[in-house]
């Protein structure tokens, strides 16, 4: 190895040892033992031991790479790889091309579109108004109880075709506001944001990426994290109240009233879908960053898959336990039973809240066909909602294939490398 020049596993990554590194401008948050470090304009942190981010504090203060590792080595008492640290800075994109300028200039005022708007959404008087708003919904429910949740709710109209179509395209925006409250209550902070198409098992879902979350101090962390729940339980106290308020002189359900509460209803789900902690959900992360887990999903998983080998006496798939992270690996002892419960709302959700809406669709569409009496346009939004259902099946299988085939290619590339 030269002076100039330090190979890794891939693309040489050239430095002098006894001159400057040149890195971008980078902050710096202590958490327990570990201080995470990184990039806000790119939002690339990585997490790193006190001394490793005391040695990157020295090379960002100018000290050269080969006095960097001198120094360590006096303080610490072992010797350090800074070929190997920089090749890991270099990939986290701390590292600058030398000569080139820093386009990272780190500030606390640092424009960021909707932080006003953020700062409003999460304002006292905001916070006034949405519990008013939940306050004014359980009082209506509790007076009129053809406002409380129920699946018959779904049921507004006797067209199915209506029904699914008018729910999808109803959570489009709802979903958007869920995910909008995310992304505004991090800008309040001064975080960017982005917007992105994702799946969890066979559902699709929009996220918001908020990276450089782990870079604000944990407690302010929290309200981006459950905004979203916020949006969906205002949402939804919104459209009980809209229901109660445009009741017919009678006293009944106006059409708009019931699509309302049909509405309330699958927003209801979503919010028992944060329950299947099998998932990433929004309490998920919730639950890992108040207890600064680094992959607490994963290391729960990998916990629950050596219990199952063990009560089955296979001690050759056990995983090595010393690997995962301390926190995660005492955390997870007792999170992975909250994965099982997960399971088990989502099983009971299916059987109490879905099932019998799908029960009560295929029974009636079945008897439009087998029956008498059925008029034509019956029989039409019969044949349009079997035709949904099989194109989503359709799109599920393919995506599913589609899956499949990335993953095993994934495989095969690992095994050729």
């Amino acid at each position: 190895m030269t002076d100039a020049e330090a190979v890794q596993d891939g693309p040489a990554i050239r430095y002098a040892p006894d001159r400057p590194l040149p890195l971008h401008q980078l902050v710096y948050l202590p958490e327990g033992d570990e201080i995470t470090v990184g990039r806000p304009d790119t939002d690339s942190y990585g997490i790193f031991p006190p001394d490793g981010a005391e040695v990157l504090r020295r090379l960002e203060q100018g000290m050269p790479p080969r006095e960097a590792a001198i120094w360590y080595e006096a303080r610490y008492r072992e010797s350090l790889d800074i070929d190997d640290l920089i090749a890991a800075l270099d990939e986290l994109g701390f590292v600058r091309e030398p000569g080139a300028p820093d386009t990272s200039p780190v500030t606390e005022d640092a424009p960021v579109r909707w932080r006003r708007l953020g700062a409003a959404l999460f304002s006292v008087p905001a916070w006034i108004c949405y519990g008013l708003l939940v306050a004014w919904a359980l009082v209506a429910m509790a007076r009129r109880p053809d406002l409380a949740p129920s699946y018959h709710n779904v049921f507004f109209t006797d067209y199915y075709t209506l029904i699914q179509a008018s729910l999808f395209v109803a959570a489009v925006p709802q979903l958007l506001l869920h995910e909008g409250f995310h992304a505004l209550a991090g800008r309040r902070l001064g975080l960017r944001s982005r917007l992105r198409i994702s799946r969890r098992l066979y559902f699709v879902v929009l996220e918001t990426s908020l990276d450089g979350l782990v870079a604000v101090p944990r407690r302010k962390r929290y309200l981006p994290i459950v905004a979203g729940m916020l949006a969906d339980v205002v949402v939804m106290a919104v459209l009980t109240i809209a229901a109660d308020l445009t009741r017919e002189p009678g006293g009944g359900l106006s059409f708009g009233g019931r699509f309302c509460l049909a509405f309330a209803y699958a927003v209801l789900l979503r919010i028992l879908w944060q329950f299947s902690l099998y998932l990433r959900t929004d309490l998920y992360v919730l639950v890992s960053t108040a207890l600064g887990c680094v992959d607490l999903h994963g290391t729960a998983m990998r916990m629950l898959r050596n219990r199952v080998n063990r009560l089955l006496g296979r001690r050759g798939r056990l995983l090595d336990e010393s690997d995962w992270h301390p926190v995660d690996r005492r955390v997870a002892r007792w999170y992975s039973w909250l994965i099982v419960g997960g399971y088990a709302v989502s099983l009971t959700t299916f059987l109490v809240a879905i099932a019998p809406i799908v029960y009560r669709m295929f029974a009636g569409v079945l008897g439009r066909f087998t029956g008498h009496g059925a008029s034509w346009p019956e029989l039409l939004d019969s044949l349009v909602f079997c035709g949904f259902i099989l194109g989503q099946l359709v799109v599920l299988a393919w995506v599913t294939v589609r899956d499949r085939r990335r993953d095993r290619a994934r495989r095969l590339d690992h095994v050729i490398a």
